[in-house]
């Protein structure tokens, strides 16, 4: 390929065979990592949006995605699942026309732009962007990278909604480490502004600026970081919130009495132990092994309480019950019986 910004002289130049292997190799090298217009990625002509998990977070972005007229593919193993996240997305808009924040038409557009899949490769055909929102389970998504990779078309930026697993191992198993990325959106997806957007080791400057941008065109900010255990949100979140369940552990206080304190002296909108609930105690879990696996530092290691209530089946809001008991339809916050 004959690149018009290179001066017609170069070649004339005589180079050594050592010059003739090394020399395409850095023109890749910059081409990849200082020439984001050489691959010029247009947000606006990024329109085909793979999402894979229609759980709580997957639903939610594809929801916001459809809601700004991308065309979005929801993926999952389970019709029933993706049934419910049909469902929970509908609710969701209806919310939304109640407050007068959108139209029916608004609503009627969003929901026609998702489609669903149980067949990935058939969904990502055409695929833009895939967002990966399965389970935060390392040895899953790996497994679902490799796939996308084979899938995919070989521009397709191949993006993870991984709070805290490193971008750059779920790259390797791709042959497209420049185009992997993290996108970490916060939940609820729909009203949550933050979008950690996290480099991997080789995660190119161009795909990095389109996924920035078009973080912007969602109506998000982005904040980009770089690629260590936990990130910026998790490393800071988790470890207050094991130290939460650590504090409760050691009899210091009680549930409702932790959560007093940070809601009230930290101004903390929901106490650590309910923020828990609400996030799920089997991922809090997965969180605290990834810093403590990643770091090393025994001071990562998660509270034996949490490890037991996961193992127990009690993972907080999803399940009905965890540091407070949860029934359907009812808002009121009551404390488990296992702590009064």
């Amino acid at each position: 390929m004959r690149l018009s910004v290179f001066p017609r002289k170069i070649t004339n130049l005589q180079i050594c065979p050592a010059q003739q292997i090394l020399i395409p190799l850095i023109l890749s090298y910059i081409f990849t990592n200082f020439a984001p217009s050489f691959i010029n990625y247009k947000t606006t002509t990024l329109k085909n949006i793979v999402v894979i998990g229609a759980g709580t977070m997957g639903n939610g972005i594809a929801h916001v995605f459809a809601m700004k007229g991308y065309s979005v593919n929801l993926v999952d193993i389970s019709q029933d699942a993706l049934d419910r996240a049909i469902a929970t997305i509908t609710k969701n808009l209806d919310r939304m026309v109640k407050k007068e924040r959108i139209t029916e038409t608004d609503k009627s557009d969003t929901l026609g732009n998702i489609s669903t899949y149980t067949d990935l490769k058939e969904a990502a055909a055409q695929a833009d962007l895939i967002v990966e929102a399965a389970t935060e389970n390392v040895n899953l998504k790996l497994k679902i990278f490799a796939q996308m990779d084979e899938v995919a078309p070989a521009n397709t930026i191949l993006a993870t909604n991984t709070s805290s697993i490193s971008i750059t191992k779920i790259a390797a198993v791709t042959q497209r480490p420049d185009k992997v990325i993290g996108m970490h959106f916060m939940n609820p997806v729909p009203v949550m502004k933050l979008v950690e957007v996290i480099r991997g080791y080789a995660t190119s400057n161009a795909v990095t600026e389109t996924v920035m941008d078009m973080s912007r065109q969602l109506g998000k900010v982005p904040v980009e970081v770089h690629d260590y255990p936990g990130f910026v949100a998790n490393r800071i979140l988790m470890p207050m919130i094991n130290e939460a369940m650590i504090t409760l552990h050691e009899g210091v206080a009680g549930v409702e009495e932790i959560d007093t304190v940070m809601k009230l002296g930290m101004a903390h909108p929901m106490g650590p132990l309910q923020l828990a609930d609400f996030i799920g105690l089997d991922v809090c879990l997965s969180i605290m092994r990834v810093l403590h696996d990643g770091f090393g530092n025994p001071k990562y290691a998660p509270c034996p309480l949490l490890v037991n209530m996961v193992m127990a089946g009690k993972l907080g809001r999803k399940s009905g019950e965890g540091f407070y008991a949860y029934t359907a339809g009812s808002k009121d916050l009551v404390l488990a019986d296992s702590f009064k």
